[in-house]
């Protein structure tokens, strides 16, 4: 399969699709070409928006492909867009490829939609952090599957969570894709399993887009890399008890045997994550400072909440991510203590990394909490603390910004490059996966 060439037919695109631009680019394609593409409801949001997925192709193998598991992550809409005008338009790739398609364009629209703010201005860092929205852990899709095991039982699941699993129960998938992004790290991937090659073959492509590879610090301390950029996904066996959460789609998708992928892709483009090149610091001594400056951003919030504690009134989503980030967070740093092999000199792509971190952290949670405050002034709650509260913790954002800003040499991404990079993966590993050396 001539990979390339499905790649570069993807357009130009200066936004991201709001939710309901991606209902209407559905009804549309079902509606022109009924022959083809099926669209069913297979379950209704925490809010009741229904829940979608267009399905498409000759089989024998089924496919799976979940955009939107995180809703300040939309590449993979429009992923799936261009993967199903691919199938409409492609015969062979429709019928001789050996899958029937399972098409997901956002699986939390009630998260997207409180991230549209930003989906217009992709490229603008601080609208992106002022209209941030990350949900609390047990409001994540990805990650509230059910688990049960020694010690540890999740069954908390989500409506939206729970219209993947009977999607899967369904179909029994060979391949099942979760489309995620990043902010200013390089592009890696996460794999269920090891396949000869593959790990290869999707650095290759994120390359050959002009892509840099995130050669930092692991998402995960404990992630086991199998190649460049690229890990075996941890499972909610490894992460769940410590982080409070669910399994993640991979442990469903591992029920049937089905290969996994998840893409993480940047906005930002920074070579520097790449460079391997080692640095005069100690990479110990980075671990260190990193982890004093995250809890140093947890002590800042901390106070601004224990401010205005005692006067919050809503219950908005921004008020449960940030009691979870400030209830959680310092379990997940630290993981990072007593990193081994820390002794060695740090790279480049490691000082950049955690220092790139520090930033995203601190502009995403202070524009969480400003929109937090921002809720309780708009349902006609204006207490002194909580106005005194906005005006600090504006200006704390302000000045955060300006510092993360200042000789921030990153430049914005083409949002083609994105999608045709999470498109390519997608052909690559659906292809692996038809091989019995793949299971």
């Amino acid at each position: 399969m001539n990979v390339d060439s499905y790649m570069n037919q993807v357009p130009d695109h200066a936004t991201f699709p709001a939710v309901d631009e991606m209902h209407a680019e559905l009804d549309h394609l079902a509606a022109t070409h009924p022959d083809l593409v099926r669209l069913r409801h297979i379950g209704t949001s925490r809010l009741g928006e229904p829940l979608r997925v267009a399905t498409i192709g000759a089989g024998p193998h089924e496919a799976v492909i979940i955009g939107g598991p995180h809703p300040n992550e939309p590449i993979g809409s429009l992923t799936v867009s261009n993967l199903l005008r691919r199938l409409i338009d492609d015969a062979w790739l429709r019928e001789e490829f050996g899958y029937r398609w399972h098409l997901i364009p956002c699986v939390d629209p009630d998260g997207a939609r409180l991230n549209e703010g930003w989906y217009a201005r992709p490229g603008d860092r601080q609208a992106y952090a002022e209209h941030f929205y990350r949900p609390c852990e047990a409001d994540q899709v990805e990650w509230t599957f059910p688990l049960t095991g020694d010690g540890y039982t999740y069954d908390r699941t989500l409506p939206e969570t729970e219209a993947l699993m009977r999607l899967m129960d369904e179909v029994k998938p060979a391949f099942v894709y979760s489309l995620h992004n990043g902010e200013l790290q390089g592009a890696f991937y996460y794999l269920s399993r090891e396949v000869p090659g593959l790990a290869e073959k999707l650095a290759a492509i994120a390359s050959g887009q002009g892509l840099p590879l995130h050669m930092g610090p692991p998402e995960i301390p404990s992630a086991r890399q199998i190649g460049p950029a690229a890990y075996i996904t941890p499972r909610g066996a490894e992460l769940g008890e410590v982080y409070g959460i669910g399994g993640g789609s991979v442990d469903y998708a591992d029920r049937f045997g089905a290969l996994h992928l998840v893409t993480e892709l940047p906005y930002w483009a920074d070579p520097a994550v790449s460079d391997q090149t080692p640095t005069g610091q100690v990479y110990g001594d980075t671990i260190a400072a990193h982890l004093a400056a995250q809890r140093d951003l947890i002590a800042e919030l901390g106070r601004s909440m224990a401010a205005v504690q005692a006067d919050l009134t809503v219950a908005s989503p921004f008020r449960r991510s940030m009691e979870d980030f400030l209830g959680t967070y310092e379990t997940y740093i630290a993981e990072w203590e007593g990193f081994p092999g820390a002794d060695r000199p740090a790279t480049v792509a490691e000082v950049v990394g955690n220092e790139q971190l520090k930033h995203s952290m601190r502009l995403r949670y202070c524009g969480t909490l400003l929109r937090l405050l921002d809720a309780e002034l708009a349902a006609g709650n204006p207490t002194p603390a909580i106005r005194a509260e906005r005006a600090r913790v504006r200006a704390l954002f302000d000045a955060w910004f300006t510092e993360a800003d200042t000789g921030f040499t990153a430049t914005p991404i083409p949002i083609r490059t994105l999608v045709a990079v999470q498109l390519g993966a997608a052909l690559l590993a659906a292809e692996a996966a038809k091989s019995p050396d793949s299971a």
